[in-house]
């Protein structure tokens, strides 16, 4: 039985990910000390449905399946904890009782991090959560992991945004230059929209450091925003349902769209909506996850794959917000805002992702039926939403 350790268990992401590898016979621990929620609460944010808290969501899976999902809530930015996680003496004496536990992780699923591009640039207080947050955690499971398990195989979060719009097609994480005669293998190069995305920029060289020095085992995966809220194992019972926000602060786009339709809110698209980018069905996250945990990266190998399915523009995505909308009783607007970001609303757009299809990942696509049942949960929670929390234009600059 292998161990999977996921780090930030609780999030839009992390939960979906314990419970689909508890499903398959893992031995899982997660952890997470509640950031988002917190954040949520103070900014007011507002979610589509409650949501129990993560050891109640344990208990609820466990009561469902018969399954564990271990818990620990503590902040991943204090070293000692993390160490921890990694210190075999401590881990037998917190599960002492448990005799099927299987020691050391053998993967670590890094999704601990503060996860929001307009959070990171709300204002100087919010910037110095991001870069302390993500850096300061990546650094202690780069220094427990080479101290204490350098079996294990880090599989680290990273995002498209890490490589920004450059007018030539994005490689699969890494370039081959030639220079006055000489070729070399580079990071492919990497120009972020955001603090956010920087620090997640900082993470890779973080980690590729750790790579090069000390043949740590690492995939980092360059995801795309993610849409989506049922997955297999969440359909077994309603309560554990991962997180679902639909404001601009946390909510990503597909998801915001959805909830404005469903409330006859004008779809919310920035300037003149040529942004595109890649994006991929939560289910695929899981998929790649797996994935990349099953093959595993060698040691002294830093592994890079393109994490979507399929490319759209702002425009492509509100369109087909509107016509499904519409197919289902809605009234729905396109509103063209003034763009509060910073970024070119019309670009060359041509990044490389066969990586995760080649080792076994298999594609969902944003098709009308897709749509369809997203709406159909949007729909289920209508009375929940809030118009006065889906749009504050948090400017970049």
């Amino acid at each position: 039985m292998s161990h999977i350790l996921i780090l930030g268990g609780d999030g839009y992401l992390g939960w979906p990910t314990a419970m689909y590898f508890s499903a398959r016979g893992y031995d899982v621990t997660v952890v997470d000390n509640y950031f988002r929620r917190n954040a949520c609460t103070e900014l007011d944010t507002g979610m589509l449905y409650p949501v129990p808290t993560l050891i109640e969501r344990a208990k609820i899976w466990h009561t469902t399946t018969g399954k564990e999902v271990k818990v620990v809530i503590g902040d991943l930015t204090e070293p000692e904890l993390m160490r921890s996680l990694f210190d075999q003496a401590k881990i037998r004496y917190a599960w002492a009782q448990d005799e099927t536990f299987s020691g050391l992780p053998d993967t670590v699923v890094h999704y601990a991090e503060q996860p929001s591009a307009p959070y990171s640039v709300m204002n100087y207080r919010r910037a110095d959560v991001t870069l302390t947050n993500n850096l300061r955690t990546t650094n202690n499971l780069m220094w427990a992991v080479r101290d204490m398990s350098r079996h294990t195989h880090i599989i680290k979060l990273g995002t498209m945004g890490e490589y920004g719009t450059p007018n030539i097609d994005i490689e699969e994480g890494w370039i081959d230059i030639e220079h006055k005669g000489r070729n070399g293998r580079f990071l492919f190069p990497r120009q972020g929209g955001s603090l956010y995305h920087t620090t997640k920029i900082m993470d890779t060289d973080l980690l590729w450091l750790g790579v090069r020095m000390w043949d740590l085992k690492v995939t980092d995966l360059m995801q795309g925003p993610v849409y989506g809220i049922e997955t297999e194992e969440s359909k077994l019972d309603a309560r554990l349902n991962t997180l679902f926000n639909y404001d601009e602060i946390f909510g990503t786009i597909i998801n915001r769209f959805i909830t404005q339709a469903v409330i006859g809110y004008p779809l919310t698209v920035y300037g003149g909506g040529g942004q595109t980018r890649g994006y991929l069905h939560i289910k695929d996250t899981l998929q790649c996850i797996h994935m990349a945990e099953r093959t595993s990266a060698e040691a002294g190998e830093l592994r890079i794959f393109n994490q979507f399915m399929e490319t759209f523009s702002a425009n492509d995505i509100a369109a087909l917000t509107k016509k499904i909308g519409k197919e289902r009783g809605h009234d729905v607007a396109i509103d063209h805002l003034e763009n509060p970001r910073k970024e070119m609303e019309e670009h060359y757009y041509n990044p490389v992702h066969k990586g995760l299809i080649e080792i076994g990942v298999e594609p969902h696509y944003l098709t009308d039926e897709a749509m369809h049942g997203l709406f159909e949960v949007v729909e289920r929670y209508k009375g929940n939403i809030r118009n006065d929390v889906i749009f504050r234009g948090i400017k970049w600059d």
